[in-house]
């Protein structure tokens, strides 16, 4: 079996780790499938929502650690370039998941440790199932956070819980990570795949592109000053307002109607 499946239906693209007895640890297959899948759902026009999550009863416990093990008595200079490269190996899903112009979905059952907490955070919405934990982890391995963690972490947390959930790498609950704001909902295990399910048509229904223009201008007010992001919320208004479902929704308000919005 790969190490991801892909699965389209009903405008939602589901991408499931594929690695339940590692735990989904995501190992360098692993990725680069990943890789290529989103970049392949980014621009299927079939698709207007992506839901990721893990196979059996985990999301994704870190990294492939047991293969890491394998290069570490390489010389320095070597084991250095590995791991780099390792990492920005890692950068072109994050970047395609920041860049995608249709939301995505981490649904969380089980562990999501290292690896897996920065996938869950680079996620625009997190479902998490009421027994689900998260650890970031890196510290237990003598090693930093990567997959964009780093970014996501503080500003979900603010920099003092940041700094304790990444030097202490602590276990917790979702709950207690809804409460910190690392993730929107927390559902009984049981309910967690309906509930995807439930979500993710809500979202695969709505206005794709008005979407789209919405995370980019909610990611991009982390960096813009005020002028800069009033300048960007005018020209994603304006550019929303050419679109057919800009049209569909202002006609289904005046009619007193639902919308059906095409995406478009």
């Amino acid at each position: 079996m790969p190490d991801l499946l892909v699965d389209i239906k009903d405008s939602i693209a589901t991408l499931t780790f594929n690695r339940p007895e590692a735990r989904n640890a995501l190992s360098l297959e692993l990725r680069a499938m990943l890789r290529d899948a989103l970049q392949a759902v980014e621009y299927d026009p079939t698709v207007r929502c992506v839901v990721m999550q893990g196979a059996g009863d985990n999301f994704m416990a870190g990294g492939d650690v047991k293969n890491m093990a394998t290069k570490i008595d390489q010389p320095t200079d070597k084991l250095r370039a590995e791991f780099m490269n390792r990492i920005h190996d890692l950068h072109p899903i994050m970047y395609t998941m920041r860049r995608m112009n249709k939301p995505i979905i981490a649904s969380v059952a089980g562990a999501a440790a290292g690896a897996g907490v920065s996938m869950a955070l680079a996620a625009d919405l997190v479902i998490a199932a009421d027994n689900a934990f998260f650890t970031l982890a890196y510290c237990h391995i003598g090693t930093s956070p990567d997959g964009s963690a780093s970014f996501h972490l503080p500003r979900a947390v603010g920099i003092k819980k940041a700094m304790e959930i990444a030097l202490l790498g602590d276990r917790f609950g979702a709950q207690a990570a809804a409460d910190m704001g690392m993730i929107n909902f927390v559902v009984p295990a049981a309910e967690l795949a309906a509930e995807t399910s439930k979500l993710a048509q809500r979202l695969a229904n709505g206005p794709t592109h008005v979407y789209g223009n919405t995370k980019r201008l909610l990611y991009r007010s982390l960096e813009n000053e005020f002028e800069a992001q009033l300048q960007l919320e005018a020209e994603t208004f304006a550019d929303c307002a050419t679109r057919a479902d800009f049209r569909e929704g202002v006609t289904a308000f005046v009619e007193k109607r639902k919308t059906r919005f095409t995406g478009q």
